[in-house]
């Protein structure tokens, strides 16, 4: 049974070395993305706010396999940006990734926000073909991107 709970600061570690190794599977562990993030090891302490979240899952055994958040997104109105979408190894294929985006998106809602915008990379294609399932469309490089490394950005409109 997966266990989907808020971060703690108990999860910093482990979220970090998730994000970090999924980066470097994907020849993603540049400048610009969020590997060299100086927060990245202190993840909880930036989320946990109504304006921004983030949500990990456990497998059985209490260890954490996957994660997704959301921050206010202030270039757009009413919008949130969907964060560090990622899981483990052993966890990918699983339909996860569209669990953990249907989680989000429903915390957005809760938290008021309309609509839903992300940013990812060509190279995180499994993503990609994942966002574009599940409803995101893409639109042209909005000038205020936060990491200059990625090369493609989606929206999708959270019907209450």
């Amino acid at each position: 049974m997966l266990n989907y709970r808020e971060m703690t600061a108990a999860d910093n570690e482990a979220v970090a070395a998730l994000i970090r190794d999924n980066l470097k599977q994907y020849g993603l562990d540049i400048p610009g993305t969020v590997y060299f993030d100086e927060g990245l090891d202190h993840l909880s302490e930036y989320y946990g706010k109504r304006e921004r979240r983030y949500f990990v899952i456990e497998d059985d055994a209490g260890k954490v396999i996957g994660g997704i958040g959301y921050a206010a997104f202030e270039h757009m109105k009413d919008t949130a940006e969907l964060q560090k979408l990622y899981l483990a190894d052993c966890a990918k294929g699983s339909g996860l990734g569209y669990e953990l985006i249907e989680l989000i998106e429903k915390k957005m809602r809760e938290a008021g926000f309309k609509q839903s915008y992300l940013e990812t990379h060509d190279n995180l294609q499994a993503a990609i073909h994942i966002y574009e399932k599940c409803g995101y469309k893409e639109i042209p490089h909005p000038k205020e991107v936060g990491h200059s490394a990625m090369n493609r950005f989606f929206v999708k409109e959270l019907y209450q």
